[in-house]
């Protein structure tokens, strides 16, 4: 909507340097009450709707993370430490169907696990749509990021997703670490097929969702990017409290501070 009010064309986009509270949310290495992210918005042209400028768009924003992490270290010399290699320099892609056929006794988040150990730095596409098994690899809103188009592989086989997730493997937690959630947007097509599969036609009567419909909106892609996240991985820290300041329970800063990690107050 901000892109439309704004009139911004196609290659022309906005950045939002968000602050959210999540209060019920939960609380681990890498999840805060307190959410900081680098929502960025991009029209694009029609054309631009499918695999190849989404992967184009990804391997950009991965440039600039390894890019960060290479000034950082030149700034922090001491960050650079055999103990944890480096981001690779290139990221790979996967769809989430192929994810499943590697690992299909595995739940989602341990098929991410085993994959990352693998392949560092991946980014999952077609998160949303419903696998072989009968679930998605996990639920997206159905107004937003577009899941359901058809995408033909490099191989040739027919999947379906225009969004996806940045993760990579965390060598100081030793853990799965998400850094985006994004994708192309949603078109008239691909929302009111995605609204009829979650059961939820009656969003079309909604300002927002008539305004794609009616194509006043304009076609984007976009994403949030995880700001204490990122810190957190290129500052080699074992705890997003490390980076960034929030409530804490008692017990999780004792039980921290006992292993030499040290939350923000």
């Amino acid at each position: 909507m901000a892109l439309r009010e704004f009139g911004m064309g196609p290659g022309e986009g906005l950045i939002t340097d968000m602050r959210a509270v999540r209060k019920d949310y939960f609380l681990d290495h890498d999840h805060s009450a307190y959410v900081d992210q680098w929502d960025w918005e991009r029209t694009i042209a029609s054309t631009d709707r499918n695999l190849e400028f989404l992967k184009g768009t990804v391997r950009k924003i991965w440039k600039v993370i390894t890019g960060a992490q290479q000034r950082v270290q030149k700034l922090f010399p001491a960050l650079k430490d055999p103990r944890y290699p480096d981001l690779p320099k290139e990221i790979e892609f996967m769809h989430a169907e192929d994810l499943l056929d590697r690992y299909p006794d595995l739940p989602r988040k341990q098929r991410e696990t085993a994959v990352l150990q693998e392949h560092p730095a991946l980014f999952i596409i077609g998160i949303g749509w419903t696998l072989q098994d009968g679930f998605p690899h996990e639920m997206r809103a159905a107004d937003y990021d577009d899941w359901s188009t058809e995408v033909t592989t490099a191989d040739g086989r027919t999947l379906h997703g225009l969004n996806g997730d940045i993760l990579v493997w965390n060598p100081v937690t030793r853990r799965r670490h998400e850094l985006m959630s994004g994708g192309i947007r949603v078109d008239a097509e691909s929302l009111r097929r995605q609204l009829e599969l979650s059961g939820q036609l009656d969003f079309l009567k909604l300002p927002y969702h008539r305004s794609i419909i009616s194509g006043e909106a304009p076609l984007s892609i976009g994403g949030g990017i995880g700001q204490s996240r990122t810190q957190m991985l290129l500052l080699r820290k074992a705890h997003i409290g490390e980076v960034s300041v929030t409530v804490w329970p008692r017990i999780l800063k004792e039980i921290s501070a006992r292993k030499n990690i040290h939350v923000l107050e």
